[in-house]
């Protein structure tokens, strides 16, 4: 898969961001996050980010899925500097919204990620509230 496009890599562009602490556990023989880890750092912070968001408010008693997840590995990641995880919405469609999430270590990008969720109602896929994309205008990538 070819290497996201580089204004994808600027923090500055995500409306949240938050940090982690790699632990000891999370590393490779290489003492780099390893692969696994850095998928779970990535899902705790969009949990994150939807708290921040208010999402499962924004939902009106559906819930989500995740359909599909890319992560691209762009650099090394070390112990035991912390990370910057910033995430935002990138897209909003009829029934599913799509994550990007940046990763920073020392200010240099190592991981990229693209999440789409899919809407869920009591019968399966279902669309979206007509109020969720207004209300998550604020928390989509910036321009």
């Amino acid at each position: 898969m070819a290497k996201p496009d580089p204004a994808l890599l600027d923090p500055a562009r995500y409306p949240f961001t938050c940090r982690s602490e790699p632990r000891f556990g999370d590393l490779d023989v290489n003492m780099h996050i390893n692969n696994v880890s850095m998928a779970g750092l990535l899902e705790d912070s969009r949990v994150r980010f939807y708290h921040a968001c208010g999402y499962r408010d924004l939902l009106v008693g559906k819930t989500s899925m995740v359909a599909s997840v890319a992560i691209e590995y762009l650099g090394e990641a070390s112990y035991p500097d912390s990370v910057e995880i910033a995430c935002a919405m990138e897209r909003v469609g009829r029934t599913s919204h799509q994550v990007v999430q940046v990763v920073t270590q020392d200010g240099r990008p190592v991981v990229f990620a693209r999440t789409v969720l899919v809407t869920v109602g009591a019968e399966g896929p279902a669309a979206l509230p007509e109020s969720f994309a207004a209300a998550v205008k604020p928390w989509m990538l910036r321009p």
